[in-house]
């Protein structure tokens, strides 16, 4: 069995004995439940289809889906002058994945909850960022508002009883040193050789490019003779982090376009290394989202599930559901901007493109858990708490205390955000399963890290999302669907993460940019 299907049958062994676990601490259920999204609004695309009598509403542009892609498509069009614009969606939040909550009165993330300062080929990220006040020009450099920056500590580890600064496992003696220096200096020579970047698609793609893509990440480490236990740990917890699935799942290109398109890797010991900094905020990118939608208010139409879309010899009408007046209601427009996951574009669209029928793209599902305490937690030995807080070995992705960035200087207990990407094969699982199910297994996990936690909750409100991210499995990145979609052009276009293969805010920004100057109006 290879390192990688190891690392993968640890993942399932991991989860597996979080599910036996269950609520198996003895302190007093939390209060909680289900919060942020509606899975059955999303499969009324399962049933038929209801009478196409409702009213009819009229728009400019039709934008089908509201998160970040969406709103910034809309955005990008009103700087063109071109205001008459509509935005549906099923939730009764915008934002998509990068959306906000508050529990007890404080702010804290449903999604994504951070921004990598953005390199200069996301240029119409850095733009958003300046106008936001977030970055400004000074004697020829970016600087950035240091409130806005991940404030110190911001990660650590814990490994071995205790807790370390940084991600990055100790590295197990001179052999395991020697194998972190070695994957450091493949990861340099590639940013020289081939060229890696954030938008992916400013980035050359060449036959190199093109192999590591037909591979997987585990595959490639393999290759390599990456077998080091702890490595392979880190980069397993990586990509499962960044894309939903683990080094065996995603594409070697993946897994390097990780490293390579931003902060390179670096060695314990490496003089050179900075940690690389981030913009997050207590609702996490939920702060962007909320900004992306204030000025499009009277033209969000949320509580709305677009069950069918229509192009005709004139313009586009679309068919939905009022969640609010359960009711149909029919929309026409010149052009449509479909801004949802690609999958969902397909069951949409009265006539797919040939490439959209043709894509094979999986998605990854992923649960959400705001942890409101009661007390604060005990101090454990080593680092001190931080921003983001892993625990090497386990199946979960971590926590982040959203009151970390918080700036009232008044001692509170934390308000800890738990991730966890889960298999593909949980996806009905996690439908299915009561809260307090995914509730226990959250807790369990934490309390590998801290034994008291359970005893202290308060509060636990879960997000879950189907369809989270896509999954950049091998062939995916470099496939001539994909690439087709991102040129398409006319009245009807495309805009969301999944045109990257992956899915991060600054892909989402820029595809919803660029979709609305390839729109034919």
């Amino acid at each position: 069995m290879g390192q990688g299907a190891l690392m993968l049958k640890r993942r399932e062994v991991l989860l597996a004995s979080l599910a036996m676990a269950g609520c198996s601490h003895e302190a007093p259920a939390p209060q909680g439940g289900w919060v942020g999204t509606h899975p059955e609004r999303g499969h009324r695309l399962r049933g038929a289809l209801p009478a196409a009598n409702g009213p009819l509403k009229q728009t400019g542009v039709l934008i089908v889906g509201s998160g970040i892609a969406g709103l910034a498509c809309a955005r990008a069009l009103m700087q063109r002058g071109v205001d008459d614009v509509a935005l549906l969606d099923l939730e009764d939040q915008s934002g998509g994945n990068s959306r906000g909550h508050r529990l007890a009165g404080s702010p804290c993330p449903l999604g994504a909850h951070y921004l990598p300062v953005p390199g200069p080929e996301a240029r119409e990220v850095l733009a958003l960022l300046h106008e936001l006040g977030l970055a400004t020009h000074r004697l020829g450099r970016t600087e950035w508002d240091e409130r806005h920056l991940c404030h110190s500590p911001q990660e650590r580890l814990f490994f071995d009883g205790a807790w370390h600064d940084g991600l990055l496992p100790p590295a197990d003696g001179a052999a395991g040193l020697a194998q972190y220096r070695r994957f450091g200096d493949l990861v340099a020579q590639l940013q020289r050789d081939l060229g890696f970047a954030i938008p992916t698609h400013r980035a050359p793609w060449t036959a190199e490019h093109a192999r590591l893509d037909r591979q997987t990440f585990a595959a490639w480490l393999d290759g390599q003779g990456l077998t080091d236990t702890r490595l392979r740990w880190y980069l397993d917890y990586c990509c499962r982090d960044d894309f939903g699935a683990d080094a065996a799942t995603v594409s070697a290109w993946a897994g390097l376009h990780y490293f390579a398109s931003r902060h390179g890797f670096h060695a314990p010991g490496d003089e050179t290394a900075e940690r690389e900094p981030v913009l997050t905020w207590p609702e996490g990118n939920g702060w962007l989202s909320a900004r992306l939608a204030q000025p499009l208010q009277d033209r969000l139409h949320l509580g709305r599930t677009v069950l069918r879309v229509t192009e005709g010899r004139q313009g586009v009408e679309a068919l939905a559901w009022n969640e609010a007046t359960q009711a149909p209601e029919r929309w026409a427009a010149r052009a449509v901007v479909m801004a949802t996951p690609l999958f969902v574009s397909a069951r949409l669209l009265a006539e797919p493109p040939a490439a959209l029928r043709a894509l094979q793209q999986p998605h990854a599902p992923w649960l959400t858990a705001n942890v409101l305490l009661r007390e604060p937690l005990l101090m454990r030995p080593g680092a001190p708490p931080s921003w983001d807080n892993v625990r090497y070995g386990s199946a979960a992705l971590g926590y982040v205390d959203a009151r970390h960035q918080d700036l009232d200087p008044t001692p509170r207990p934390p308000l800890l955000t738990a991730y966890l990407a889960l298999p593909q094969a949980q996806r009905s699982a996690l439908l299915r399963q009561p809260w307090q199910h995914w509730a226990g297994l959250v807790l369990d996990d934490l309390a590998g890290t801290h034994p008291d936690l359970p005893a202290k909750v308060e509060r636990i409100d879960l997000c879950r999302f189907g369809h989270a991210m896509s999954i950049p499995v091998p062939g995916l990145r470099g496939s001539a669907a994909l690439a087709a979609l991102n040129e398409q052009r006319g009245r009807v276009v495309f805009a969301h993460s999944d045109l990257a293969g992956y899915s991060v805010f600054e892909e989402a920004y820029t595809a919803g940019v660029l979709a609305a100057r390839r729109l034919s109006l």
